[in-house]
């Protein structure tokens, strides 16, 4: 797994990662953002749409061929209606741990056996690459502080910066004017995505800590 392939959910799980801490202890593990990264992600590929503010399967066959964003698709597809403010929580743990599973396969994460006093069987994580994540959430920031124009950034990338920086993931804090340019962006080349990374970003935003500088 190159950085360039890592899907939307992955990249936002990796930045809860602290690089300044010790590698097994860096994670917050957020659910609700990496849920939300996954629901625009398959918006973004024209899998999810919005019917009267409900998030709705394009068709029952379509697959994004990612195991992630597969599996919430299919959940969706077997429950009852939900808005998209409902589904960044609603199971958001499936799509979390999801993530992380395949963030070991691709070596950004290190899983390491455990027994809690001596007896029961556990699992933790190590951050493997955090030169990686470092990097990516640079680029994040660059996104939400620098001085380029929305207009120049790749859609997936304000999609990114908008949803971190709602989670409280890159301890910045952009003008309104800002984030709200970078929203429109991420939408650009998919009608009514806009509104939906509105929703999803302020489902983030209310379950959100104090950003804390990184």
């Amino acid at each position: 797994m190159s950085h360039g392939s890592l899907t939307l959910p992955a990249r936002l799980s990796l930045l809860a990662w602290d690089t300044s801490r010790p590698p097994a202890g860096g994670a917050t593990h957020p659910a609700g953002p990496v849920r939300a990264g996954a629901l625009v992600d398959l918006a973004r590929r024209g899998l999810l749409t919005d019917v009267d503010g409900i998030a709705t399967p394009a068709d029952m066959d379509s697959r994004s061929g990612d195991a992630v964003l597969d599996g919430l698709l299919e959940l969706v597809h077997e429950s009852c209606p939900h808005s998209w403010r409902t589904w960044v929580t609603l199971r958001a743990r499936v799509t979390a741990d999801a993530v992380r599973e395949q963030l070991v396969a691709g070596g950004y994460l290190r899983a390491e056996k455990r027994r809690v006093l001596g007896v029961f069987p556990s699992v933790e994580y190590a951050l493997e690459r955090a030169a990686a994540v470092k990097v990516l959430r640079e680029e994040a920031r660059e996104v939400l502080l620098g001085p380029l124009p929305a207009a120049g950034i790749a859609e997936r990338d304000a999609a990114l910066a908008v949803l971190a920086d709602a989670a409280g993931l890159l301890g910045a804090h952009p003008a309104e004017q800002r984030v709200e340019e970078l929203t429109d962006r991420a939408a650009a080349s998919v009608p009514g995505l806009a509104g939906i990374v509105r929703e999803v970003r302020a489902a983030v935003a209310a379950t959100a800590p104090v950003p804390a500088s990184l």
